[in-house]
């Protein structure tokens, strides 16, 4: 079985992932979710981002209306939204972290 997350190699028994500790089993489980693709939502925020499409993508309809008509707050918004989805902490409008496939 492979992490989900970072693509190492566990355990089937295994909980948490040793490389990256995302949980593998139980309520926080990234396993059998249906958590947006982090490569897509990364490149709509590169190349759309002022738009807020990578808002309406992850389902944060709300802020996504607010970055298309101040066109992603003349930038910054968008690459404070560039910079969370680098380092993992950006998550969909369900809570749930982005998902490597």
């Amino acid at each position: 079985m492979y992490c989900p997350n970072c693509g190492n190699e566990v355990s089937e028994k295994a909980v948490i992932c040793v490389k990256c500790g995302v949980a593998l089993k139980g309520e926080n489980s990234l396993v059998g979710t249906d958590g947006k693709d982090w490569l897509t939502t990364l490149l709509l925020c590169i190349f759309l981002g002022y738009l807020g499409i990578h808002r309406f993508y992850t389902k944060n309809t709300g802020i996504g209306v607010v970055q298309l008509l101040t066109l992603g707050c003349c930038g910054i918004w968008t690459l404070i939204d560039f910079i969370m989805i680098l380092t993992g902490s950006y998550t969909d409008g369900d809570g749930k972290q982005l998902v490597k496939k």
